[in-house]
Parts: structure tokens; C-alpha cells; sequence
């Protein structure tokens, strides 16, 4: 169901399992990537809502909540954090796509001990943004647009996602999605990332060309203790693309955490 919950003046929304936590069941928050809303997670909301407590969040300006977006990942972070002590939730399991798994690394830092874990899912310790991406959101959304449902997918993924996709970020206003990929583009934690003590899976599709392997295989190897996990037949959004192997991988990692 959606609940919602105000922040700084402000609705916020997300999708939650139910109105009472478990206090016997672990608990993972999902945060969308740029133009997204909490629709992007929901084939892992319907299908883990019995094993878990779900919460699966709109970031400011985007799906159902209120507000204009924001422009660096450290200003969402405080936006996730004031989200979950609205919600009362503690040591959530944060996974994030994307700008989301900016906003899972970058929480992890300076709010680990709040945390039971992340899933940075197409992420990196940096993760730069085509300059003329950024040009043409300004300029010529619809085209950027179309290109990146198209590139975001699976070569044999596109007859079934790129439209969806398109439609997605054609929904919001092109001035948000343009902060959102400004802020990934800021993004770096390429000297700090070592830093992060929090228990970590990075999950990548094994044909994601918006933030490919190698880029999450670089948190693997500096995150300490950090496992990773190329997922099958997926692009950059593996969580759709290959939702069996996908939610299994999060369901082991996230039963193997303490309780």
C-alpha cells in the first residue's frame, strides 16, 4: 500500500508492506534511479513483502511525492535519512538503483551504523555522466530520453522494456531528471568508498552499458568484505530485466545478515 509521510513541509510517498513492522522480519528500503519512482521495484515488493518488511520509497519530486528533486546525492541522502525516521524504520537493508545505489554508498559512509547492509545495484564509486546527455535534457529531452530506455536494457530485453521505460521518464519534469543525472554525475566516492563498513552485495547486469561491470566490480574490490553479482540476460535495469535471479540474490544475501 502507499503511505505517506511528511518531510520538511513536504508528502512523501512510499510503497510499504504493511502498517505495522515486524520486529521478527528483516527490513529492505528501495530507492529508484533518476526519473524513477517506487513502480520500478514492485516485482521485488509483491514477491519479498511475506519474507520481509518493505519499504520502497519516492525521492522528492519524483512518483507520488511532492517536491522539485535535488541536484547532488548528499542532499537525497538527508532526504532518505529524515524518510526512514519518519517511517520509524531501523537498520534497514538500503539497495538503490543507480542514483539510488550513489545514494546506498554515500549513506553507508555517514550514516553506516544506522544500516544493516546495502545493495548499490549499476553503481559505482563514481559514476560520470555524458556531457551532452546533460546538454540535450535541456534542450532535447524526448530524444535523450529514447535513447536511454533504449541503451538501459538488454539488447534482447528492448522489445519488452523500452517502451515502459520511455513512457516512466517521460512522466516527469525534464528539469528533475536533468538533477538526477547532474547528481550522479558529481558522484565520486572513488577515495572514500574503502572507507564503508557496512555489509555490502553490488549486483550488476551483465549488459548494463550505462554503468558497466567493471564499475561495479571496482566497489566490489574496495568495498572490504564486499560481495558482487553479475546477473544474466540484464542491463542496467537487472531488477526488471531478470527478476528471478535478481530477488534470489537479494533474499540470501539479506537472510545471511545478522539479526
Amino acid at each position: 500500500m502507499i503511505s505517506f509521510h511528511e518531510v520538511n513541509g513536504l508528502k512523501m510517498a512510499c510503497w510499504v508492506s504493511q502498517r505495522e513492522w515486524q520486529a521478527a522480519k528483516k527490513t529492505l528500503v528501495f530507492i529508484h534511479g533518476s526519473g524513477g519512482d517506487h513502480t520500478l521495484w514492485l516485482h521485488q515488493c509483491t514477491r519479498l513483502k511475506n519474507a520481509f518488511n518493505i519499504a520502497a520509497l519516492d525521492l522528492p519530486g519524483h512518483g507520488l511525492s511532492e517536491g522539485r528533486g535535488e541536484q547532488d546525492v548528499a542532499v537525497y541522502v538527508e532526504w532518505v535519512r529524515q524518510i526512514l525516521e519518519a517511517l520509524a524504520i531501523e537498520k534497514p537493508v538500503l539497495i538503490g538503483h543507480s542514483l539510488g545505489a550513489a545514494i546506498s554508498l554515500r549513506y553507508a559512509l555517514t550514516h553506516g551504523d544506522t544500516l544493516a547492509g546495502i545493495v548499490p545495484v549499476g553503481g559505482g564509486a563514481a559514476m560520470p555522466v555524458n556531457p551532452a546527455i546533460l546538454d540535450g535534457l535541456k534542450t532535447d529531452p524526448a530524444t535523450v530520453i529514447a535513447l536511454a530506455a533504449k541503451i538501459s536494457v538488454a539488447k534482447s530485453n528492448r522489445a519488452r522494456f523500452s517502451e515502459i521505460l520511455m513512457k516512466s521518464m517521460s512522466g516527469i519534469n525534464p528539469d528533475i531528471l536533468y538533477g538526477d543525472f547532474l547528481a550522479c554525475s558529481k558522484h565520486d566516492l572513488t577515495a572514500t568508498v574503502s572507507a564503508i563498513r557496512v555489509p555490502t552485495l553490488v549486483i550488476c547486469g551483465d549488459e548494463d552499458k550505462m554503468t558497466p561491470a567493471e564499475m561495479s566490480r571496482y566497489l566490489k574490490d574496495h568495498i572490504p568484505g564486499a560481495q558482487w553479482a553479475l546477473i544474466r540476460n540484464a542491463g542496467h535495469f537487472v531488477m526488471l530485466e531478470n527478476v528471478e535471479e535478481f530477488n534470489e540474490t537479494l533474499r540470501t544475501f539479506a537472510e545471511s545478515l545478522p539479526t
